[in-house]
């Protein structure tokens, strides 16, 4: 079977599959009280990422790793705010959506999909993404273990870290 009949395929199983939960669920109130946790608002979020990472395992398009790991994560940080009532920490938080992009395209990379390549793109969005947070974090309040120098000292190890990966890859290509 060739990819559109498996994509085909799956996406005709995934569409019942959804029919009968919605069945079940309006049928018999034993399975409602059962899932009710796990469809409710932030978790649904976390389980639409996982439903698209499924059907981009089963249908074999390994880019659906990314919207799945942003759809995901941010379901992930509403989960967070809910269950400690943090609301405010949105003014920092939004810097891991690159993050997410960064482990979806890891993903993307890791189910098979111009693999070096994809990995060397994702661990950086995801370094990227994680100086961003820190510094947002210190900045606005959300981050204190370091103190008052908090966004002096991230500031100076994002230079480092900027300046290693120049140096590591002027080095690498001379050897080329």
């Amino acid at each position: 079977m060739n990819k559109t009949g498996r994509s085909q395929l799956a996406l005709g199983v995934i569409l019942i599959l959804i029919g009968g939960w919605f069945l079940l669920n309006q049928t018999m109130p034993g399975f409602r009280e059962f899932f009710e946790p796990y469809t409710e608002w932030p978790a649904n979020m976390l389980l639409i990422g996982a439903g698209i990472l499924i059907i981009g395992l089963v249908t074999g398009s390994p880019g659906l790793a990314v919207p799945a790991a942003i759809v995901a994560g941010i379901g992930g940080i509403f989960y967070y705010q809910e269950a400690v009532g943090d609301y405010e920490s949105w003014s920092y938080m939004w810097a891991l959506i690159p993050g997410f992009i960064g482990v979806g395209v890891a993903l993307q990379g890791l189910l098979g999909e111009n693999t070096a390549h994809n990995l060397k793109r994702g661990l950086n969005l995801m370094v990227v993404s994680a100086v961003l947070f820190l510094v947002f974090a210190a900045f606005l309040g959300g981050w204190n273990i370091l103190g008052n120098y908090g966004p002096a000292v991230l500031l100076i190890l994002l230079g480092l870290w900027v300046l290693g990966s120049g140096l590591y890859r002027t080095y690498r290509n001379k050897g080329e």
